[in-house]
């Protein structure tokens, strides 16, 4: 083994060890039981099924009564344990940026007549295939993305949406908290890229970016198909120009609609790219484009004028798509103007990227357990949901530990790609903190 690879060895050991020990710290109320849950989780043989299965492995040195006690009972310092997930090493873009996905996952219970705080979640896919929605605890989470041919992802929040929840405004405080995490955390500094946050359609992206705008932060959102944006206002020459009778000066200028590719004109920048899965991927670029805004919905209370936001809109094609289907075009609107090719380029590959936190969610559900347990209180609920994404956090930090865990007809892999299972199979990784090795060794119960 070389010096290098021992020091990244050596370094993740040291990492994922800080981690444990912060986490053992956010544990304020009935932390052995919580902490031991967790170990249990890590060190499954297998999927999670249910809790009590995790009652019986050797990493749970407790009944399963403390495992349900942990959960209704304990607590967890929540403001602690996203500040150890923000200050942890973060996946970069190839230009060092930081790329952020938000997405919401639901955790549905449709059964559970007696649970309180339940949402409508949207979901497609059961039954017959058709959208529904269906009762249950949405959360809205928040992950950094990574380059190259991985699906990982550092998930640094999650906030579960009360009923009735404006998915906009609780967005936009969640991601403006986060980015003040990372900035406090010392993961942005001034003269830093502009953070990247990718957002999928269904989220009010101009909107979004128009409340972050003293932030750093870019806002890469996806757009309906359907959609009609508005070009600038045209200057008093060009006015008089067009209406040499004079008349009321518009606030907008003409119509882009995405249906209508006569009222697309030139665009600004056109990049053709060669891709593995999709063939050739083609993005148009239109700059200075804005929705326009009406007194309704969200924009009801606004006090003053409207704000005009300007943004580039994209339409990305591609000449495939792996699984046959209709390839048809993303429209996507980026928070900046003035965009060239590379930032085109980098548009759209984010996007792209975006689909990784979707495998984080499948992860979390099916691997993990997320929302295996039938639990009746939403702050139990919420207790799990940490205590899950504690766990991932430590798989992800413990990737480099699993480098020689190949069978001898194995190909060796890259030291930052490793699947799910060679990671847990890591058990060395999850030593117990300093406080299991100084006399205070927890009691049985249950």
């Amino acid at each position: 083994m070389s010096l290098v690879h021992r020091g990244v060895l050596r370094d993740a050991f040291a990492e994922v060890s800080h981690f444990r020990s912060e986490l053992y710290a956010c544990l304020t109320a009935r932390g052995d039981a919580l902490f031991e849950l967790c170990d249990a989780l890590l060190c499954t043989d297998g999927p999670v099924r249910t809790l009590v299965d995790l009652a019986l492995a050797p990493e749970h040195r407790r009944g399963h009564g403390a495992l349900y006690g942990g959960l209704n009972q304990g607590r967890i310092d929540v403001a602690r344990l996203r500040r150890a997930l923000a200050g942890v090493a973060l996946p970069r873009a190839a230009d060092g940026r930081l790329v952020l996905a938000v997405d919401v996952s639901p955790w549905l219970r449709p059964d559970a007549n007696m649970c309180a705080d339940r949402a409508f979640c949207h979901t497609f896919g059961r039954g017959e295939g058709k959208h529904q929605m269906v009762p249950g605890w949405p959360y809205s989470v928040v992950a950094a993305l990574e380059t190259g041919r991985t699906s990982w992802t550092a998930v640094l929040d999650a906030v579960r949406l009360e009923p009735g929840a404006d998915v906009a405004a609780v967005t936009t405080v969640q991601i403006r908290e986060v980015v003040e995490r990372l900035v406090a955390a010392g993961q942005w500094q001034p003269g830093d890229p502009e953070v990247l946050v990718v957002l999928d359609a269904g989220y009010d992206a101009p909107r979004i970016a128009h409340l972050l705008g003293d932030l750093p932060v870019e806002i890469l959102g996806r757009l309906r198909s359907d959609r009609v944006m508005r070009r600038p206002t045209p200057s008093r020459e060009e006015f008089h120009l067009a209406n040499p009778k004079g008349g009321r000066p518009p606030k907008h200028g003409g119509e882009f609609v995405f249906g209508d590719p006569t009222t697309w004109g030139t665009e600004q920048a056109v990049t053709v790219t060669d891709t593995r899965l999709y063939g050739k991927a083609t993005a148009q670029a239109w700059d200075r484009l804005h929705p326009r805004l009406t007194r309704r919905a969200a924009w009801l209370d606004h006090d003053g004028p409207l704000p005009i936001i300007e943004g580039t809109v994209i339409r990305l094609v591609v000449e495939k798509l792996p699984s046959g289907g209709v390839n048809k075009p993303v429209w996507l609107w980026w928070s900046r103007t003035g965009a060239t090719e590379a930032d085109v380029d980098r548009c759209w590959q984010s996007f792209l990227r975006r689909f990784d936190i979707e495998h984080t969610f499948r992860l979390f559900k099916q691997t993990l357990g997320w929302t295996k347990p039938r639990l009746r209180s939403s702050e139990a609920a919420d207790r799990w949901t940490w205590l899950v994404i504690a766990a991932y956090s430590q798989l992800r930090l413990a990737r480099p530990l699993a480098t020689g865990l190949r069978r001898p007809w194995e190909k060796p892999t890259e030291p930052t790609r490793h699947d799910v299972g060679r990671v847990l199979a890591t058990g060395e990784a999850f030593s117990r903190p300093a406080h299991h090795k100084v006399g205070t060794k927890p009691r049985r119960t249950g």
